[in-house]
């Protein structure tokens, strides 16, 4: 049953087109959006998720944008158990986190499932921004790289990375986490990669140069940005490199309502 239909009778008609269309499940926490106008039913349609959601133990609404360099946003508690930490699963992973002081989105979960799908055996891969580890350990548990280097300037994130890397059960000598500055770590990575992913779609494009220094010839770049029309993605790339060839762009998401997320796959 939706909740909207759940919670019919239960508030006031002319409320209920302000009932959330859609929320975040991670783990099991629930995320939602709640309009002004809604705001004072809050118990009553967390207890309604809960109850039409037996998985889902907590609910929290979103009490601020996604803002700063660590991606993250303020929650506050409204029903359940009230812990911000949880372990999700996806595509044959796990990850722990705190979802308040860490990124993680889990309507990406398709677009990572896809790039871990695009690698073949024996690749060098390279995540920047890589959080929680949501990149590398779907691409660990999904595909037969040689080795996959992630680097994350959370401190909180980086260290969820360092329980999923135990989690996962993987192979150390697979992957190495950095904590720090792409911008001061990249430069001491002496070695190039077949594939660089770039998860981080306000501003990839700064740090462009950066993985056109670590990409092998031919090698590949899934730079993740905000667009109105295709045709800008080229027009960007320009200016940073001649020598690129746009494979593919992947709709991952929506920002407004003239301005989608994608996925630039980019060989260069």
């Amino acid at each position: 049953m939706r909740l909207k239909e759940y919670l019919k009778n239960k508030i006031p008609e002319n409320k209920l087109q302000y009932l959330p269309s859609s929320f975040d499940i991670i783990g099991q926490i629930c995320i939602i959006e709640l309009k002004p106008e809604i705001k004072k039913y809050s118990k009553l349609i967390g207890n309604s998720i809960l109850k039409l959601n037996p998985n889902i133990k907590s609910v929290f609404k979103k009490s601020s944008a996604v803002k700063g360099k660590y991606r993250t946003h303020k929650l506050t508690y409204i029903v359940g158990i009230n812990n911000k930490e949880t372990i999700h699963k996806e595509n044959k992973a796990l990850f722990k986190l705190d979802v308040e002081k860490c990124y993680f989105s889990p309507r990406l979960s398709n677009e990572r499932l896809r790039i871990s799908r695009l690698i073949k055996k024996n690749e060098s891969i390279l995540v920047m921004f890589s959080g929680i580890g949501s990149y590398n350990f779907v691409i660990l548990k999904n595909s037969s790289p040689k080795e996959v280097y992630c680097i994350e300037v959370n401190k909180t994130a980086h260290k969820y990375a360092l329980e999923n890397l135990k989690l996962n059960k993987i192979n150390e000598n697979k992957i190495k986490l950095y904590n720090g500055d792409v911008k001061k770590i990249m430069p001491k990575i002496n070695k190039k990669f077949d594939r660089i992913i770039m998860p981080l779609p306000k501003e990839s494009f700064f740090f462009l140069n950066l993985a056109l220094k670590k990409i092998k010839k031919k090698g590949t770049i899934h730079l993740y940005t905000f667009i109105e029309e295709e045709n800008e993605v080229e027009e960007k790339m320009k200016k940073y490199t001649k020598k690129f060839r746009i494979l593919k762009i992947t709709k991952c998401g929506v920002y407004s309502s003239r301005i989608s997320r994608v996925c630039v796959d980019v060989k260069i």
